[in-house]
Formats: C-alpha cells, structure tokens, sequence
C-alpha cells in the first residue's frame, strides 16, 4: 500500500477513535456537573474545542465535593487524553508534503510562533516509519483511554 494510503488509513482511525472517545466528555460532564445529559450536550457542544472541554472536565473534578478517587481518575485520564490530542491536531492540522516522485514524506505544520520580531510557521517534519508508529501508539492510546472512561463511568453506575 502506497504511503498516502496508509497514512488517510491511520489518520482516519485516529479521527474515528478520537470522536468516539470525546463523545463520552458528555457523560462524565453531566456526572460531575450533577446535570442532566441534555444540559451536558448543550455544554458539550458550546465548548468548540477539545482543549475546552478538556479544562471543563479538569476544573469541574477540582471543584469541592468530588471525592478524591474521582478528582484523580478525571485528572489523569484528562491529562492522558490531551498527550493524545497533541497527535490528532498535528494530522487534521498540516499539509501534507510529497517529494518529486510524488511520494508522500513530510507533514508542515500550519502553526505560527512569534519570536520578538520574526514569525516562523509551517514546521516540517519527516513522514517516516517512526512517525507512523507514533499514530499507531496514540490510537492505541486513546482506546485505552475510551475504555477507562467506560470502566470509570460503569464503576459509578453512569448510564450510557
């Protein structure tokens, strides 16, 4: 398989897996909101932004009457989600670069840093094997990560 097409592949299951797992943001925003599941989805779907709904869940489990084994559950499993999300925002994020065979090799990054007087943007970086195991590992991640929100959800009889 030609590498663009192993790369849509893994980018597309990235994406599946990732939509799948922020899903789940609602329940645990109603839980420890102590709010009903359409109040949640109306939060939910303001927050327009991963790294949003990420706070929302990181604030409301530091919030007083969260007891501590939650508290630290939502924390890590937050903190484990938005390492992942660094991944998924780089692929829905760049532009793909390919070399004069028309081979795909790189990805640049449409990000600017301002430094003082000088602006840098579109990082390149290499599309290499390594890379691609690096998306392989943050799905396989983030399926953890859907699966210890079902374990944490189902521990605290939250229905789905």
């Amino acid at each position: 398989m030609a590498r663009i097409e192993n790369v849509l592949q893994l980018v597309g299951q990235l994406n599946y897996v990732w939509t799948n797992t922020e899903s789940l943001f609602i329940y645990l925003i109603a839980y420890l909101a102590g709010t009903r599941k359409e109040a949640a989805i109306v939060i939910f779907l303001t927050l327009n932004t991963t790294r949003a709904r990420l706070d929302l869940l990181e604030r409301l489990a530091k919030t007083t009457g969260v007891t501590p084994d939650t508290r630290a559950a939502v924390l890590d499993l937050a903190g484990r989600l938005q390492r992942e999300a660094r991944v998924r925002n780089k692929y829905n994020h760049c532009i793909y670069s390919f070399d004069a065979n028309g081979e795909l090799n790189s990805t640049q990054l449409m990000r600017i840093a301002d430094f003082n007087d000088e602006l840098k943007y579109g990082k390149v970086e290499a599309l290499d094997d390594d890379e691609m195991e690096r998306i392989r590992a943050a799905i396989a991640a983030i399926t953890v990560a859907n699966r210890d929100i079902l374990t944490f959800m189902t521990a605290r009889d939250i229905a789905v």
